[in-house]
């Protein structure tokens, strides 16, 4: 299993996911830095994504839907808020509607990935930070933690292949 911790701090409003990979940092980056590989693990299995469009500079903008298993889509988005290839990575994330419009119902978090050498390989940390305590239990209710979870078990098959 790549993730190695979960942490939920509600004190904090943080959601922090641990993951050691065996890849260099470079190539973990990848994983964000290129859409085609992001498409084979954003989301979990059973949702997978399709990135629309993916400008990872800031200022930029990432669209995406997932697909459910009965064909349902939901549509989210990324404001791209700084870049330190292959690092780091700061965003905005949102839910949006099927135009891409920014869903008002849903909250928005903060993303931050941190990407260092470990053991002769990776550790990506990536951390989500909410606006309220309410926003952090409306999300987690829906799964984020386990769907995260889910997803970043993906990457070691991608790594490998």
């Amino acid at each position: 299993m790549t993730v190695t911790g979960v942490d939920k701090d509600f004190e904090n409003l943080t959601l922090t996911l641990t993951a050691d990979f065996a890849a260099p940092v470079e190539r973990v980056w990848r994983l964000w830095a290129d859409p085609r590989q992001l498409e084979r693990w954003w989301g979990p299995p059973t949702y997978p994504a399709t990135v629309e469009e993916h400008d990872l500079a800031p200022g930029g903008k990432v669209t995406y839907y997932m697909t459910g298993p009965e064909g349902d889509r939901h549509h989210g988005w990324w404001e791209i808020v700084s870049v330190d290839a292959p690092t780091s990575l700061e965003f905005l994330d949102g839910f949006s509607d099927s135009d891409g419009a920014p869903t008002d119902a849903m909250p928005v978090i903060t993303g931050r990935v941190r990407i260092s050498e470990n053991d002769g390989g990776s550790r990506m940390v990536v951390t989500s930070t909410f606006r309220s305590r309410e926003n952090m239990e409306q999300l987690l209710q829906m799964g984020m933690d386990e769907g995260m979870e889910g997803a970043m078990g993906q990457i070691d098959a991608l790594l490998a292949a």
